[in-house]
């Protein structure tokens, strides 16, 4: 199957797994499997004990369909194997409680994390609730979620080393968000080790993280066939037109079938009992109620006890239960309600579950709450959840213990969870301000889950309970924070702008921050009246020193070229001034990015990365900025790195418009490196992500690296294309900090194709527009367009000032591609003894950076100035991957596969499996070498600059 493929495939008969998971010897056999051979093969085939690779499955279909009968099918064929299995299964009483599934998974290894990284451990004992003591857990730092993602690899590579490990998750539409934001990490980054994730999940589910790029094996009706094969195996095989009926009303659902088939052959010989156009899943709940109320009272006692608890709860909550052998669960088992194995007694199906708790009235529902929460006296989330849901009334005992299961959660990285026990804490609250406050600080928390339809109901929410000004504005801005990286630009900015305005009205210190939400979308749309809102609120906003990395941030996000070049020199201060504060240090380096203090922005960011705590899994405002300050200062690698990351994020979450954005900065990086194919795709990907009229950012940078990738093909009629869509027909700027990057790579295409004369007006007219606050680099780059577009006589003066001075060192690339224009030109006028060092140069750059076509290029303009270009070793790093010259860097460096993994959230075995193949590559055959070859480059590059 291909990547999101779907195979059609029936059914096997019916069961559910119980939540247990680890290695152990091979259970019994399991009910007889009908009509699933396809899907069989297809399991197998993931899981056949000599597999070296990973594998990731999504199972899905309707409930009954059979998907929890084929992963119990894959872990009993694993461990007859003695391989390993780690198993959860979701539970929707547990899905607010922070990483409840991971901990359901690892449970059965949880002494192994011993083994992790001192960092990587401790980030994961956090998220799980497992500090040494409760004074740990209340002052444990916020553990880093990709830290939490990396230490559950680690693991799980170390786990997988013996032998293949198995991973299944069932009902993972249940599953917690914190703990499938760890599978789906563990997903997309576990390339290479034999290791299979099967997911089981219900159709139609929404699966964050997995609703695309992974393949897929829909579990559909079953065939005819296989339908009257399965009613021949029931005990009391159904015939006639009882027959004809369940085949109707099962609609090849298995667990229809054998329920409908059980049902008539119990009670009513002639039909079902349940009457009407019910969907399947409701059938079979009530045919599941029904059983219940034909069973004794001690015996629906235990059955609705059971069905209160959470998976986690078993343990201490098994206390309060009768024993597994106890005879009251024996005519539960006889109905087919339950099942029992050594780890207890559990359902057989989810639906039994939920047919057995919405049957019981809801003061029998809430005693068993009540009963749970006294065993649970030592587990105060799960205890506060079960007094939540037995509450009756609004009660502010329920409600506080609510609020510090938000503060566990939010302190272990839960967001999720947290937002969810502040809506309940809301709801239970007695008094309608708290209320509202408690709704406000659940919106600002569900920021951080990318749900923005959650948090608008949480905002409206706030404006039902109060009218105070101020909770409405801080709820308003959690969702214009979120709305400014989806596509509705326009949207958020009128949101924003409205809470601005309010906030100037009474003063409000939440009038910058509102503010400085509103420059990031006007940044993204490039929209001038919004500029010129911004101005005109800024002017009510007092100066502070509080408030000075802000006000800076929103000046030079809103008008880089204009109010906000007056800033430059008050950057280094303002950045020492920030004493080490992640956020301020992040939107400081972003100013020194839009101002083009690439080094200054570059060093900032890592900096700021080095000191930064997780505060929740989204891309920040203009995240990506990171990303073009290191390609700009020729740091390619790290540059796809904060590209990938970024897209991952914002995929899982639904950010279209900050997936657009990191993708553009890939497509620019790719097409660099000679990936035109590639680049066309990223970029293509980027824009029909977006509205172009939305996002002029995002449009204008792929049209930049469409046009880059067409010239890396010597396709310049394209190129030209795509980088003249970077202007408006009159010859605007179509985006007032992106569009200017472009000139110099516009002159280029316009010279070899003939246009020189509508080009050079464009160029001309862009300069004035940028004025006397034009930057350094952008003042090189028109003086680089200028020069290719000039008369002879008067080309090189503009080339001169274009290599003047010192600073155009900071951009690598562009310096390199003005020696080579400068050089190919001084060639052309009989001056080659001037060309050759340029031409030199400029080659020497290109193959530091890996830019192939550059790298050619160059090579062919010394060979007519009569050189023959070596090939020089240190080029050889260029030939591989961003990731594998990370982690060459790393390893030159000493750190050890472990620690190299830490670094670049990969795990061990992967890294030694890049460095196994690129020794040949490098012709080397040692890791003690690779410290020399690094050096061997650092002095080419030297001698380059």
């Amino acid at each position: 199957m291909k990547n999101g493929e779907r195979a059609r495939a029936g059914h096997g008969s019916p069961a559910a797994p119980g939540p247990t998971a680890g290695p152990g010897p091979a259970p019994a056999p399991g009910p007889t499997v009908v009509g699933r051979e396809a899907e069989i093969a297809e399991i197998r085939s993931r899981i056949a004990a000599d597999r070296s690779h990973s594998s990731v499955l999504i199972v899905e279909g309707d409930p009954g369909a059979g998907k929890s009968v084929l992963l119990d099918l894959a872990v009993r064929l694993t461990r007859g194997t003695g391989q390993r299995v780690l198993r959860a299964v979701g539970s929707e009483s547990e899905a607010p409680l922070a990483f409840a599934g991971l901990h359901q998974m690892l449970r059965p290894v949880l002494d192994d994390l011993g083994g992790l990284p001192a960092r990587q451990r401790s980030a994961l004992r956090t998220a799980l609730g497992l500090a040494e003591d409760a004074e740990d857990a209340e002052t444990a730092d916020t553990p880093d979620a990709l830290l939490v993602g990396l230490a559950v690899l680690t693991l799980v590579s170390d786990l997988s080393e013996p032998a293949p490990l198995l991973v299944v998750v069932d009902d993972a539409q249940w599953i917690d968000r914190a703990s499938l934001d760890v599978l789906s990490f563990l997903a997309r980054r576990m390339a290479g080790e034999p290791v299979t994730l099967l997911m089981g999940v219900r159709a139609a589910a929404v699966l964050p993280g997995f609703d695309k790029g992974y393949e897929r094996l829909e579990i559909g009706p079953l065939s005819g066939d296989a339908a009257n094969r399965l009613l021949d195996e029931q005990p009391k095989r159904p015939t006639g037109r009882t027959r004809a009926r369940i085949l109707r009303e099962a609609a090849g659902n298995p667990l229809a079938l054998v329920e409908l088939a059980r049902a008539t052959a119990d009670r009513e010989p002639e039909g079902s009992g349940v009457e009407g156009p019910l969907p399947v899943t409701d059938r079979l709940e009530e045919i599941f109620a029904r059983h219940v109320r034909h069973l004794p009272e001690a015996t629906r006692r235990a059955l609705l006890l059971l069905a209160a608890t959470d998976a986690a709860d078993a343990p201490a909550a098994a206390r309060g239960r009768p024993e597994a052998a106890d005879t009251v669960w024996a005519p539960a088992e006889r109905a087919g309600l339950v099942r029992q194995d050594g780890t207890g007694v559990s359902f057989r199906h989810p639906l039994v579950r939920s047919a057995v708790y919405h049957a019981a009235p809801f003061e029998q529902r809430r005693r068993a709450h009540l009963a749970l929460a006294r065993q649970l006296g030592e587990e105060p989330d799960r205890r506060a959840w079960h007094l939540a849901a037995a509450a009756v009334r609004p009660d502010e005992q329920v409600s506080a213990a609510l609020r510090e299961t938000a503060g566990r959660a939010r302190r272990r990285g839960g967001h999720a969870a947290a937002a969810a026990a502040l809506e309940r804490a809301a709801e239970l609250s007695p008094h309608r301000a708290d209320q509202a406050r408690l709704l406000a600080d659940a919106a600002d928390t569900a920021v951080f889950t990318g749900q923005l339809g959650w948090v608008e109901h949480l905002a409206a929410g706030v404006r039902e309970r109060s009218d105070d000004p101020a909770l409405i504005g801080r709820a308003a801005l959690a969702t214009g924070r979120l709305l400014t990286m989806g596509p509705h630009h326009t949207a958020a900015f009128a949101l924003l702008s409205r809470v601005a305005d309010e906030a100037a009205a009474t003063r409000s210190p939440r009038l910058l921050d509102a503010l400085a939400a509103a420059a990031v979308v006007r940044y993204y749309s490039g929209e001038e009246s919004q500029r010129q809102r911004i101005e005109a609120l800024l002017a009510d906003v007092p100066d502070s020193a509080a408030g000075a990395a802000l006000r800076a941030w929103v000046l030079a996000v809103s008008d880089p070229s204009g109010a906000g070049a007056s800033l430059a020199p008050a950057l280094p201060r303002l950045i020492a001034a920030a004493k080490g504060e992640a956020g301020s240090l992040t939107a400081l380096a972003v100013v020194a990015w839009l101002l083009d203090r690439t080094p200054l922005a570059a060093r900032t960011f890592d900096e700021a990365f080095g000191r930064w705590q997780a505060h929740g899994p989204l891309p920040a405002g203009l995240a990506c900025a990171a990303g073009w300050a290191y390609l700009e200062q020729g740091r390619w690698a790290d540059a796809r790195s904060v590209a990938a990351e970024i897209a991952e994020v914002a995929s899982g979450a639904g950010l279209d418009h900050a997936e657009a954005c990191a993708r553009t900065l890939d497509a620019t990086v790719l097409a660099l490196l000679g990936e035109p194919a590639e680049a066309r795709g990223s970029a293509e990907r980027a824009l029909a992500l977006v509205n172009p009229l939305e996002s002029r950012s995002v449009a204008v940078l792929a049209r930049r690296a469409l046009g880059l990738a067409a010239v890396a093909e010597g396709d310049y009629d394209s190129a030209y294309a795509q980088f003249r869509a970077a202007f408006t027909e009159d010859g605007d700027l179509v985006h007032y900090h992106v569009s200017p990057t472009v000139l110099a790579e516009l002159a280029a295409a316009a010279v070899r194709r003939g246009h020189r004369e509508p080009a050079a007006r464009l160029l001309e007219r862009s300069a004035r527009h940028l004025g006397p606050g034009m930057s350094a680099r952008l003042f090189l780059l028109v003086e680089r367009g200028r020069a290719l577009l000039a008369e002879p006589e008067r080309a090189e003066r503009h080339f001169r000032a274009a290599l003047a001075g010192e600073a155009g060192e900071q951009w690598p690339f562009e310096r390199a591609q003005t020696r080579l224009d400068y050089g190919e030109w001084l060639r052309r006028q009989r001056r080659v003894a001037e060309a050759r060092p340029l031409l030199t140069g400029a080659l020497d750059t290109f193959r530091r950076l890996g830019a192939r076509p550059w790298i050619d290029r160059a090579k062919a303009e010394l060979r007519a100035a009569g050189i023959e270009a070596d090939a020089a070793a240190p080029g050889a790093l260029t030939e591989l991957s961003p990731q594998q010259q990370q982690i060459v860097r790393l390893a030159a460096h000493g750190l050890t596969n472990r620690e190299i993994g830490e670094k670049l959230f990969l795990s061990p075995r992967t890294v030694g499996s890049h460095l196994y193949r690129v020794f040949p590559k490098l012709g080397i055959t040692a890791r003690a070498q690779l410290r020399d070859l690094l050096d061997d480059a650092l002095q080419a590059t030297g001698s380059a600059q």
